[in-house]
């Protein structure tokens, strides 16, 4: 029994259902039901419309909103997280499943298949070895800038099936050529379905819960019933498409839905196909778990709940291979489905199953109805979806905080409209590296002094405090690593020539969490050239684990100094003796 209960903790933190599952009530079961009910509701659409995005059969879309929420209900961390298709993967995938289809190596939908694989294999990789803490080097201002570009390339490739044109295109240049080429095919019936739809869609995001609000429904139930916009222009168009046969007037539609669950099985085991999709498949699991992580920890947080970086990889890694071994795609935690969940009221991870189980259903049942939905409805609540995502103004702030991440964002946008999804996500993963190492390897050093009868030490330049002149303390506010040990050699050198006459220089490493060993090789060579000068090197405020790292050399043997524990008494006492060797002289 003992035994027992010991396996049970050891895979507990690996397995949350263990955990919230072993204390599910009656009410949380009720919450849970009604929360799949409107989540499945307003899935479907949604679905369709990604797996449109994609450049996959609307029914992928299903498929893709099924599996993966179980998968990660049993393994995920958080409680809200709706997982399926989301705007920005759906374009990474129709941008890597087009390529590879162009080879010929494979069809579009095996090759989304095996990129969900890839991906899910990634990312359990990147769970087992405890590797969330990747998601740092993604800083917000880029990841902003990406979805931005992002969502205004999906909402301009959205428009050929809103004109009723046939154009392409991986970025803005392209899209807006092939538009422009097009619109001698311009199909006005199209127009007059697609444009209303998107004008409806608009309203119903901002005018209609107000409105109902007024007709007497609660905050809550007029904010669900808005969110039913697009189900409501998805049953009007396609009564409209069969009413009045709009296919035969060149409105394109949905066709025919394949009925039925999917059937399971494994992508492609070929090394060369995976190798073809590897890279892809890498920047989506990047970009998808950075979405996931951001979502979840918002929503968690309003609830006083936490999530676990490392167990969300392993959730969003089994959903991702259980999306491929049931025909769908590349999937992770989106915005939207996760909010209308949170809203919903969705207490556990089971509200995710039980939409799966309503998604099953629609698709046994419902797909015969999916016959007459026009394309351009799809696109119209594609456009309306990703255009909240747009957020232009992360210029203006990025602008107002500091031209490095101005840079950083401004370039990953332009790269991503120019260039292309992939490519922008690279430069993203490139920009924040390179803020983060440009930051880091110039830290800000302060020549600083005393409060005036405090025993606080602060910066010279922004405080009237006392200094001894024959003593520099400097304040370094960084780690000491490879890329900043130079530049904290030459500034020091550089104080010490405008202050000739110092005799003592104190680093006061309160902000030090780190010395490596070009660090310590940089501060034995200040150590050596303040002897040659006569000036004795001092540390203060040192902390317990860099003075294990320290100990474990033989620096602090030659060290010209001391090692203080506090900085306002090493100064006292190098002040009196240097007051006392001037009296003396």
């Amino acid at each position: 029994m003992k035994r027992r209960s010991s396996v049970i903790a050891g895979i507990r933190p690996h397995l949350p259902i263990l955990d919230w599952g072993a204390r599910y009530t009656g009410t949380q079961l009720s919450a849970d039901l009604l929360a799949a009910v409107i989540v499945t509701v307003l899935l479907i659409p949604q679905s369709l419309a990604y797996a449109l995005l994609a450049g996959l059969p609307p029914e992928v879309g299903l498929y893709a909103s099924m599996l993966p929420l179980i998968a990660y209900g049993l393994l995920g961390s958080s409680r809200t997280l709706s997982v399926g298709p989301v705007a920005v993967i759906s374009l990474m995938t129709a941008t890597a499943v087009s390529r590879v289809a162009e080879t010929g190596a494979m069809g579009p939908v095996e090759a989304a298949a095996l990129l969900a694989m890839i991906s899910g294999v990634f990312l359990l990789g990147m769970g087992v070895l405890r590797m969330g803490f990747l998601a740092n080097f993604l800083s917000h201002p880029v990841i902003a800038g990406f979805i931005t570009a992002s969502g205004i390339i999906i909402a301009i490739s959205q428009l050929r099936h809103l004109l009723g044109v046939d154009a392409h295109g991986d970025n803005l240049y392209t899209l807006l050529g092939s538009l422009i080429s097009g619109l001698g095919q311009l199909n006005l019936a199209t127009v007059a379905v697609g444009l209303p739809v998107l004008a409806f869609l608009f309203w119903v995001r901002g005018g209609l819960q107000p409105l109902l609000a007024r007709a007497g429904l609660s905050p809550h139930a007029a904010a669900m019933a808005s969110k039913a916009g697009p189900v409501v222009g998805v049953i009007l168009t396609s009564l409209a498409a069969w009413v009045f046969d709009l296919a035969g007037h060149g409105v394109a539609l949905v066709g025919a839905v394949p009925a039925g669950l999917p059937g399971f099985s494994l992508p492609s085991t070929d090394p060369a196909a995976w190798k073809l999709l590897l890279e892809s498949a890498v920047l989506i699991s990047i970009i998808g778990y950075v979405e996931s992580v951001s979502v979840g920890k918002t929503l968690a947080a309003k609830r006083r709940q936490r999530i676990s970086p490392d167990q969300e990889l392993i959730g969003l890694g089994a959903a991702n291979m259980a999306s491929a071994v049931s025909g769908g795609y590349p999937v992770t935690g989106g915005f939207s489905r996760s909010v209308v969940n949170f809203d919903a009221g969705a207490e556990t991870p089971a509200a995710g199953m039980f939409t799966a189980v309503g998604i099953g259903l629609a698709t046994l049942f419902l797909t015969p109805l999916l016959a007459y939905l026009p394309k351009a409805t799809l696109a119209a609540t594609i456009i309306v979806a990703v255009l909240s995502l747009v957020d232009l103004s992360i210029l203006r702030k990025a602008w107002q905080f500091g031209a490095s991440d101005f840079v950083a964002v401004a370039s990953t946008l332009l790269v991503t409209l120019l260039v292309g999804v992939e490519a922008g996500v690279a430069c993203g993963v490139v920009a924040s590296l390179g803020l983060h190492l440009f930051k880091t390897s110039r830290p800000h050093i302060a020549v600083v002094g005393e409060v005036p009868g405090t025993g606080h030490y602060r910066n010279i330049n922004r405080h009237d405090v006392l200094t001894h002149p024959r003593i520099l303390s400097i304040r370094i506010d960084e780690s000491l690593y490879f890329a900043n040990a130079s530049f904290i050699e030459d500034q020091i050198e550089s104080l010490l020539n405008a202050r000739p006459e110092v005799r003592h220089v104190v680093l006061l490493c309160s902000a030090v969490n780190e010395i490596d060993l070009s660090a310590l090789e940089a501060l034995e060579s200040i150590n050596t050239r303040l002897e040659e000068r006569g000036v004795m090197l001092h540390f203060s405020e040192l902390k317990g684990p860099v003075m294990d790292v320290l100990g474990r050399t033989d620096f602090l043997d030659h060290l010209s100094g001391q090692v203080f524990l506090s900085h306002h008494q090493g100064v006292t006492r190098l002040a009196a003796e240097c007051d006392e060797g001037g009296a003396a002289a």
